[in-house]
C-alpha cells in the first residue's frame, strides 16, 4: 500500500499519495508489536513529510520526519548491533530533515542533520549515501553563498562514487551545474551539462532532464552561443509540456525568446513577428504567479521596438511593466533600467539615459553587495554590461576626455570597488546572514513551484532585522568605495601618468592623465590592438621552454620583437608627447589586459603599474603600508621551485617557508593571513569566467582565490612565479581574470605575476633579481622594471595594483 501510495503521488499529485500513505499508518497503529510498529510508522512518517515538501509545505514535513526520526531511533536503541539497513533509514530521514530546514532558512540545524547522516553513513560504510549526505551539504553552502564550499562537496561526492564504481545521481550532476552557474563559469558549467546531458537522456527523470537542458539553456545565453540556447530551450519547452511544469514552460520559452532578441539585436535584423510573439506570450501569462516572466519579455518586446524606431509603440509597452519590489531578481532591474536607457538614447535625451545606467549600475552594487553573487544568474553579466556599453558609447559622442574618464570609472571592473568582507567574528551574525541568503532562495524556489512564500517572507523579514541588530552593515560588509575623481586621481599620480584605454565597438582611444590634465588619443582599431597583442604572447608562450635550440630562440624573438613593436606604435608613441619619461599607471580594457607592457621598446626599464580601475589603483596606493611576516610557499609537483624558493629565502632570512605536505590550503591561508610579502610557486589555473574561482594547487588540493578574500589581513606584497596568473583575460564590464587579479580585489596592495607561460630557470633567475633589489628598499614597480629589462622576452611579468608596497 505504501509502494502504491508513492506511485499515485507520482501519477496523480501529492494529495492522492498523502491520502493513501495516511491509510497505511491508520493500519500500522493497529500492529501490536510496538517495535515492528515504530519500524514501519518510521517508513511511511518519512515518505509523507518528503510528500508535504513536494508540495511547498515544508514546515508541516519537518513535523512528521521528526517523528520518524523518533520512530528509528528508538528501533535502533533496541538492537545492540544494528543492521546497515536500518541505519540507511536513518541516514536518509536526517538527509530529508537537513533538506528541510535548508529550505526554511535554518541554517544551523540544516547542517547539523546533513553533518550527522555524513557522520553515521561514513562509520558504517553507507558510502554512497555519504556521498549524498555531502552533496546535501553542498548545496546548503551554495544556498548560504559559499560556492567554493559547495564545489568542493561535490567533488568530494564525485570521487567517493567514483570510487564505489558508482555513476553521480541527476541530482548532484545539477547541483553542479548550479554552483557553477552561481560562480559565473557559465562555460564550465555549459561544458560539464555537455557531458552529463547523454547519460541522463537515457537514465534520469524527466524533470532532471528539463532541469539540465534548462540549465545549459541558460549558461550558452550568458556565453553568447544563442543557437544553442534556442535549441536547449526548445528541447526543455518539449520535454515540459508532456509532464508539466508551468513555471518550468514560461521559462524555457522566455530563454528562447531572449536568444532569439539577442540575435535580432546582434545582427541589426529584426523579424516583424517578433515583438508580437513576446507581447502574445507575455499576455498569456498568468498573473501575479508569472508576472514576472510576463514584464520580461515584454520589455524585450520593447527593446526590439525601440531598435524598430517604434519609440511611441515602446512607450506604452514599458509602461505596462510593474517597477521593481525588494526581492525582485537583478537580472529584471537591469534589463527594465537597459530598456529605458536605450528608448532615451533613441528620443535624444542622452542625460535621461545616462541617468537610467547610473541607477542600474548601483541596484547592481547592491545586490552583489548583499547576495553574494547568488542571483547574478540568467543573464545579469549580459545586461550590465550592455548598460556600461551604452553608458561609453553615449558619452563617447560628446568628445570630453573629462567626462569620459568619470564614466569610464563608474562602469568598469565593479569587482574591484568593493572592501573584502573579512572574516565574520559574530558566529551568530554569520548565522543570520547565511539564513537571509538561504530563504531569499526558497522564497524564489517556492514562487517557480508554485507554492505559498508568505511563511518564508515572513521568516526572511524576522532573519533580516536580527542581523541589522546584530550590525550587517558594520564593519567591512562589502561597503562599495566612492569612484575616484579625477581630481584625487592627479594629486596621487605626482609626476607619474595615468592611462585609461576604453573602446567602442572598434574604436580604441586613451585617456591620459598628466598634471592634473586630461587629455583624449584616438588609437584606431581595438580589434587590430588585441590580435597584436595575442600574437605577442604566442610567441612569449613559445619562447619559454628553457632548453631551445639556439636557432629556434633567434626566430622566435625576432617575431616577438617584430609584434612588440607593432603594439608599441598604436598604444604607446601616439602618447610619448603626453607622458614623456614618466613612470606608467596603466587602465586596460578588453585584449589589452595581455598587453606585457615591459616587453614593449618604449616601455622597457620604465617602472609601470597596472590596474583594473583608477578607483581600485588609487585604493591599492593609499592602503596603509603594514610591517608583516614574509611567507614563501612551494606547491607539488615542482622540482625547479625547490632551488628558486631556498634562494629567495637567502634574501628573507626570517621568512615562513611552506613547502612539501606542509603547503595545505589551510596552512597556507593561514600564512597569508597578516602577511606583508607571500612569495606562491605553485601550479595555477586561471577561471576565464571568474576571477574568484582561479586556482592554485596545494598538497591538499585546490585553493580557490575566492577563499582569500575571507581573510581578516590579505597579504600585502604577493608574487606569483611560474604560474600564468596575471590578467589576461577579461570578463563583461571589463572585469579582469585571474588569480592575481581576484587577490586585488580581496585586498591585496601588490600582485606581482606573468602574463604569458615563463620557462623556470629565467623565471627563477628574474625572481631573485626582483627580491634582490626589493631587499635593498626598492619599490615593487622599480624593482619588476629593473628585472624585465635584465630580458623582456622571457621575463614577462607586470606589476598589478599599487608599485609603492
Amino acid at each position: 500500500m505504501a509502494t502504491l501510495a508513492a506511485l499515485t503521488a507520482d501519477a496523480d499529485g501529492p494529495a492522492s499519495g498523502m491520502a493513501g500513505l495516511t491509510a497505511v499508518h491508520r493500519l500500522i497503529e493497529q500492529i501490536p508489536d510496538a517495535r515492528l510498529r515504530a519500524e514501519l510508522s518510521g517508513g511511511v512518517d518519512h515518505n509523507r513529510g518528503i510528500l508535504l515538501m513536494s508540495a511547498g509545505r515544508t514546515e508541516d514535513a519537518t513535523t512528521l520526519l521528526d517523528a520518524a526520526l523518533d520512530a528509528k531511533q528508538h528501533v535502533i536503541a533496541a538492537v545492540a548491533d544494528p543492521e546497515p539497513a536500518l541505519i540507511e533509514t536513518m541516514v536518509k530521514t536526517l538527509r530529508a530533515r537537513g533538506t528541510a530546514y535548508t529550505r526554511l532558512g535554518m541554517v544551523g540545524r540544516a547542517r547539523d542533520d546533513l553533518t550527522r547522516a555524513l557522520d553515521l553513513a561514513t562509520e558504517h560504510r553507507l558510502l554512497a549515501h555519504a556521498a549524498g549526505a555531502s552533496h546535501s551539504l553542498g548545496d546548503l553552502e551554495l544556498r548560504t553563498g559559499d560556492v567554493p564550499a559547495a564545489l568542493r562537496r561535490n567533488q568530494t561526492s564525485y570521487r567517493a562514487l567514483r570510487e564505489e564504481g558508482l555513476d553521480p545521481p541527476g541530482d548532484l550532476e545539477l547541483s553542479q551545474a548550479m554552483a557553477l552557474l552561481a560562480a559565473g563559469l557559465a562555460d564550465e558549467a555549459g561544458t560539464h551539462l555537455d557531458n552529463v546531458l547523454p547519460a541522463m537522456r537515457a537514465a534520469s527523470s524527466a524533470s532532471e532532464l528539463t532541469w539540465a537542458e534548462e540549465y545549459r539553456a541558460a549558461a550558452a545565453l550568458l556565453t553568447g552561443n544563442y543557437d544553442l540556447a534556442r535549441t536547449m530551450a526548445a528541447a526543455s519547452r518539449k520535454r515540459i509540456q508532456r509532464w508539466g511544469c508551468p513555471t518550468c514552460l514560461a521559462n524555457a520559452t522566455l530563454t528562447g525568446l531572449r536568444a532569439d532578441t539577442a540575435l535580432a539585436l546582434r545582427d541589426h535584423d529584426i523579424p516583424r513577428s517578433l515583438p508580437s510573439r513576446a507581447l502574445r506570450f507575455a499576455e498569456s501569462l498568468p498573473v501575479p504567479r508569472l508576472a514576472e516572466q510576463a514584464a520580461i519579455a515584454r520589455m524585450l518586446a520593447a527593446r526590439l521596438r525601440v531598435r524598430q524606431g517604434k519609440l511611441v509603440a515602446a512607450q506604452e509597452i514599458l509602461a505596462k511593466v510593474p517597477r521593481p519590489g525588494r526581492l525582485t531578481p537583478i537580472d529584471y532591474r537591469m534589463l527594465r533600467r537597459l530598456c529605458r536607457a536605450e528608448l532615451a538614447v533613441a528620443e535624444g535625451d542622452a542625460g535621461r539615459a545616462l541617468r537610467e545606467i547610473r541607477g542600474g549600475l548601483s541596484e547592481l552594487d547592491q545586490v552583489r553587495d548583499r547576495m553574494g553573487g547568488l542571483e547574478l544568474l540568467s543573464g545579469t553579466a549580459l545586461h550590465g554590461r550592455e548598460l556600461a556599453d551604452l553608458a561609453v558609447r553615449t558619452v563617447l559622442g560628446s568628445a570630453n576626455p573629462r567626462r569620459l574618464f568619470e564614466w569610464l570609472e563608474r562602469t568598469r571592473a565593479q569587482t574591484y570597488r568593493y572592501q573584502p568582507l573579512a572574516g565574520v567574528d559574530n558566529p551568530e551574525l554569520a548565522e543570520r546572514i547565511a539564513e537571509v541568503r538561504s530563504l531569499t532562495e526558497s522564497i524564489h524556489q517556492a514562487r517557480h513551484d508554485g507554492h505559498p512564500t508568505a511563511a518564508l517572507r515572513s521568516r526572511r523579514a524576522d532573519r533580516l532585522r536580527e542581523a541589522n541588530r546584530l550590525g550587517w552593515y558594520s564593519g567591512g560588509w562589502g561597503k562599495p568605495r566612492p569612484v575616484v575623481g579625477l581630481g584625487e586621481v592627479g594629486e596621487q599620480l605626482g609626476d607619474r601618468a595615468l592611462v585609461s584605454f576604453a573602446s567602442s565597438e572598434d574604436s580604441l582611444v586613451a585617456v591620459v592623465v598628466v598634471d592634473g590634465n586630461v587629455r583624449m588619443v584616438e588609437l584606431g582599431s581595438a580589434a587590430e590592438a588585441a590580435e597584436r597583442a595575442r600574437m605577442l604572447n604566442v610567441d612569449l608562450n613559445a619562447l619559454a621552454p628553457d632548453h631551445l635550440p639556439s636557432g629556434l630562440v633567434e626566430v622566435i624573438s625576432a617575431s616577438a620583437r617584430k609584434q612588440a613593436d607593432l603594439v608599441d606604435t598604436q598604444l604607446v608613441q601616439p602618447l610619448q608627447a603626453l607622458i614623456g619619461d614618466r613612470d606608467l599607471v596603466i587602465v586596460p580594457t578588453g585584449g589589452l589586459y595581455a598587453v606585457p607592457w615591459g616587453v614593449l621598446p618604449s616601455l622597457q626599464a620604465r617602472p609601470t603599474v597596472v590596474a583594473p580601475s583608477a578607483t581600485a589603483w588609487f585604493a591599492a596606493e593609499r592602503t596603509p603600508n603594514r610591517r608583516g611576516r614574509t611567507v614563501l610557499v612551494r606547491g607539488p609537483g615542482l622540482p625547479a621551485a625547490v632551488g628558486e624558493i631556498d634562494k629567495l629565502a637567502m634574501h628573507h632570512s626570517t621568512a615562513t617557508l611552506l613547502d612539501g605536505r606542509r603547503a595545505t590550503v589551510a596552512a597556507t591561508l593561514k600564512a597569508l593571513d597578516g602577511a606583508k610579502l607571500a612569495h606562491i610557486a605553485a601550479h595555477g589555473a586561471h577561471e576565464p569566467e571568474n576571477a574568484l574561482f582561479s586556482t592554485l594547487e596545494l598538497a591538499d588540493g585546490a585553493l580557490y582565490a575566492h577563499e582569500l578574500a575571507r581573510l581578516d589581513r590579505p597579504p600585502q606584497h604577493v608574487v606569483l612565479a611560474a604560474c600564468e596568473l596575471a590578467l589576461n583575460r577579461i570578463r563583461p564590464g571589463d572585469e579582469a581574470l585571474g588569480f592575481a587579479s581576484a587577490l586585488l580585489a580581496s585586498g591585496s596592495r601588490t600582485v606581482i605575476a606573468p602574463l604569458s607561460r615563463v620557462g623556470d630557470q629565467a623565471s627563477a633567475a628574474a625572481m631573485d633579481d626582483y627580491h634582490r633589489s626589493l631587499a635593498a628598499g626598492a619599490k615593487p614597480a622599480v624593482a619588476l622594471a629593473d628585472a624585465i629589462a635584465i630580458d623582456p622576452l622571457r621575463r614577462p611579468f607586470v606589476c598589478l595594483g599599487s608599485g609603492h608596497s
